[in-house]
């Protein structure tokens, strides 16, 4: 089973969105709410209920991980009637990317900040052809992951499905993350100053909330 950390909006029904959130590499879920993502939430009296999951290595190793998901996190909530926002933070929005495009019609949003997006020769790949929308991959492997989350990007022009990109403006990895935004809505990336750090996915995580849930809540 995968290690999982929930806070209800209401004790005794499901509240109609779910959020479902992967953390970084040698992070775990309580480092969700070390870092205020709970109370963030609650303080915005928000109809959301939250799920952060621990990614363990040999769930990654042994390709089991989007599995696990699906059928311990994914599948209950969609018997529960509830809409799912599916997120991570660096790796594990590498691995929220992988499970939207094995199973693209049970998530509606994707919240990715810092993304992991795959390596040096993918992404190199990508801007040597002047951007996602000019590259052309060709036949991807099953197990090509990387190039099958970039297509996955890629066709979402003319699809419905959210994606929220949050970036520190000093992240290491920002010109991966570039790449990504270049290929989104302007109104669907969000940049801090900031790094590759929980400070910076903090204020990331409440302008998500702010700019997805906040006004919704309202309307």
């Amino acid at each position: 089973m995968m290690q999982t950390l929930a806070d209800a909006a209401h004790a005794e029904r499901s509240a109609p969105t779910r959020l479902l959130m992967l953390p970084a590499a040698y992070s775990g879920p309580e480092d969700f709410v070390r870092a205020g993502f709970i109370g963030a939430v609650r303080r915005r009296h928000l109809e959301v209920d939250l799920v952060f999951a621990g990614l363990e290595l040999q769930h990654l190793t042994d390709r089991t991980v989007l599995t696990r998901l699906h059928q311990e996190l994914i599948l209950p909530a969609r018997a529960q009637g509830c809409s799912i926002w599916l997120g991570g933070i660096s790796l594990g929005g590498y691995v929220a990317l992988c499970g939207a495009e094995r199973y693209p019609q049970e998530i509606d949003g994707l919240c990715l900040f810092a993304p992991y997006l795959g390596s040096h020769i993918v992404t190199g790949e990508i801007a040597r052809a002047d951007g996602l929308h000019s590259w052309r991959p060709g036949e991807i492997a099953e197990d090509d992951a990387e190039r099958r989350i970039w297509r996955f990007i890629q066709t979402q022009g003319s699809r419905a499905l959210p994606i929220h990109l949050g970036l520190g403006r000093e992240d290491r990895f920002a010109s991966r993350h570039r790449l990504l935004a270049s290929a989104l809505a302007p109104g669907s990336v969000d940049i801090v100053p900031g790094g590759h750090d929980w400070p910076t996915w903090y204020r990331l995580w409440e302008n998500f909330l702010d700019a997805r849930f906040v006004g919704a809540s309202h309307a």
